[in-house]
């Protein structure tokens, strides 16, 4: 690795803040292509002169109105960037962009500057990243190895500090596989959250524009700004860049159930997701084990009928009278869907809605996901033998995602026992992008890895603040709203945000009420030092939603105001005084989650 700063976001602004220049670090970026060389990762670079020019445009280093200020990036080449062709890896589809897509643009707003076009799975159909007619980009952790795909090119350039992070596309997996495959992250927003006008379509309505960078922190740094509503792109939708801040103390986190997980015979990886597990365990977070035959039903589902035929539709014309310039395996993949009827394509429609029906409480059931981000690692020579069969296994975890319009992030977790690296991916529903970086992020920093192939040492997370907190309304829970209790969906479903634990003044008692389904306490206000101080948990309502959650609460429950250690109050659960005949007092255990903690010792001394 050349000489120079680490290149997160952070350690270039410090550069940049101690009177380094963008110049320095362009020098630095060229010098770590020509380090590294690797003809396969860059199919257009950008003129040294007119990044100058762009680098003087920028201005007086200015992090505040430019997050990305001086900050160099990729762009996959599916991606538009005004003044750059755009091949999608077929150089006779090549043109010359005229504008910005619609996130570079945005990225480009806010001072990062593009260093180049990055190789990628012809159109943005593969996963394997060897799909090209140009030079395959190496794995950066094991030239052996596939480096993943289709976005390839971008995330190889991540991993090897060329550039701070690099955008990607994701249908299928495409911004999670090389992610997982190269030791970085890898952000996956919501579908819609990202614009998608000015990329090159594979299957519209599922495209997502990803991110590829070192840290989860930068990866959200760059959500934060690309994250917005764009009239001109009908699939766009509003996806405030929210949630990226404390986490609840407990998550219930679904994992396959232990049936249901497939590897394929690669034990070390089956040995490096146990030991996510166990850190999340460790974490204090809650497993639950949750059947994924339907997951699999789902994802299956992508390279048959519908979907298919997606792909296919978005370059009928160019693949009608150029077939022989496609890839041979992408033109047989294409080829297909020439045969296929809208009758099938209804059929997939109608079978992925059933399936819908049918996971949607298994989603909200669970806080959010994990699962590998890839079963296995395969060489070069496992794609020769088996070009097809590998790249479907590689989709195991990744193909239903989209289909279920769930946000993901892939974090590397650590290595293997063979060395190489192990990754998770984090699953939410739409919208929760901020709760799967934040928990990500957390989860990055047990490890004691350095980021993708730099050798750097992964830099602290930055410290978690809330969002923008403006007019919301903290609401005190006690029981079971706490975080991964039974009604804590209720907060979920109005977008409610963690804040913080805390703990009551010494004026409270708290009693598990009787004939409550499901169970629930009752807390009530006596003198202050007749009762004890009660572990809570305060959340963040809109006052719309705080307004709905009031109403919707039963008697004898009810909202008052509640007075916390810390010499602040809020509106907060309380109960009737009526409700506590037959209640049975347990302030003694300090709150609900610990009292529902000793069932199995209650259970053992009442038998006893």
């Amino acid at each position: 690795m050349t000489a120079g700063p680490p290149f997160d976001i952070a350690s270039l602004h410090a550069f940049y803040a101690d009177g380094g220049t963008v110049a320095d670090i362009f020098d630095q970026v060229f010098a770590r292509i020509a380090a590294v060389n690797d003809p396969g990762i860059f199919l257009h670079l950008a003129d040294r002169s007119k990044l100058a020019a762009e680098a003087e445009a920028l201005g007086a280093f200015d992090p505040i109105t430019k997050p990305l200020w001086g900050v160099p990036f990729a762009v996959k080449d599916n991606i538009d960037v005004a003044g750059m062709p755009t091949t999608a890896a077929c150089p006779d589809y090549a043109y010359v962009a005229e504008n910005d897509a619609t996130v570079v643009r945005l990225l480009k707003d806010a001072g990062a500057l593009v260093i180049g076009k990055t190789n990628l799975d012809q159109f943005a159909t593969g996963l394997v990243g060897v799909r090209s007619p140009y030079p395959i980009p190496r794995n950066a952790i094991d030239a052996r190895l596939v480096p993943g795909g289709s976005s390839s090119g971008s995330a190889v350039a991540t991993a090897q500090g060329i550039v701070s992070f690099a955008l990607g596309t994701d249908t299928a997996g495409s911004g999670r596989i090389p992610a997982g495959l190269n030791n970085i992250v890898g952000l996956k927003p919501s579908v819609g959250a990202f614009s998608t006008t000015g990329v090159v379509p594979a299957c519209r309505t599922l495209d997502c524009v990803s991110v590829f960078a070192l840290t989860v922190d930068d990866a959200w740094t760059v959500f934060g700004v690309a994250a917005r509503h764009d009239p001109a792109d009908a699939y766009s939708k509003t996806i405030p860049a929210t949630g990226y801040g404390s986490l609840p103390p407990v998550l219930s986190i679904g994992v396959p159930a232990k049936d249901d997980r497939q590897f394929f015979g690669d034990t070390a990886m089956e040995a490096a997701y146990e030991a996510a597990l166990a850190t999340l365990s460790g974490l204090g977070h809650r497993l639950v084990e949750v059947p994924f035959g339907d997951f699999y039903r789902v994802a299956n589902l992508l390279y048959e009928g519908a979907w298919v035929a997606e792909r296919y539709a978005a370059v009928k014309d160019f693949f009608d009278a150029r077939e022989d310039r496609f890839h041979p395996v992408t033109r047989k993949i294409y080829s297909a869907a020439k045969s296929l009827t809208a009758a099938e394509a209804f059929n997939g429609l109608y079978a992925l809605q059933a399936l819908k029906q049918t996971l949607q409480p298994v989603i909200a059931s669970v806080d959010l996901f994990c699962v590998p981000t890839a079963p296995s690692h395969y060489t070069l020579a496992d794609l020769e033998a088996e070009p097809i069969r590998e790249n479907s296994r590689l989709g195991t975890y990744t193909n239903f995602v989209n289909l279920l319009d769930m946000c993901g992030i892939a974090v590397p977790t650590g290595t293997r026992a063979d060395g190489l690296p192990a990754s998770v991916t984090l699953l939410a529903s739409s919208g929760r992008d901020g709760l799967t970086a934040a928990l990500a992020r957390d989860l990055h920093q047990t490890t004691d890895l350095t980021v993708g192939a730099t050798g750097w040492p992964l830099p602290p997370a930055a410290k978690a603040s809330a969002d923008s907190d403006h007019g919301l309304i903290d609401l005190v829970v006690v029981g079971a709203h706490l975080s991964s209790m039974q009604l804590n969906v209720q907060l979920r479903d109005l977008d409610a945000r963690f804040s913080r634990t805390a703990q009551t003044s010494d004026a409270y008692r708290l009693y598990a009420l009787a004939g409550q389904v499901p169970a629930k306490p009752g807390m009530i206000r006596v003198e202050a030092g007749q009762g004890g101080k009660i572990d809570v948990e305060v959340w963040r309502l809109t006052p719309a939603a705080f307004g709905a959650f009031v109403a919707a609460i039963p008697s004898p429950l009810g909202i008052g105001t509640v007075h916390l250690s810390d010499g602040t109050s809020a509106k907060g659960f309380l109960v009737e005084p009526a409700a506590i005949a037959g209640a049975i007092d347990i302030t003694a255990y300090g709150g609900w989650r610990n009292y529902v903690a000793s069932a199995p010792e209650r259970r053992a001394r009442s038998a006893g």
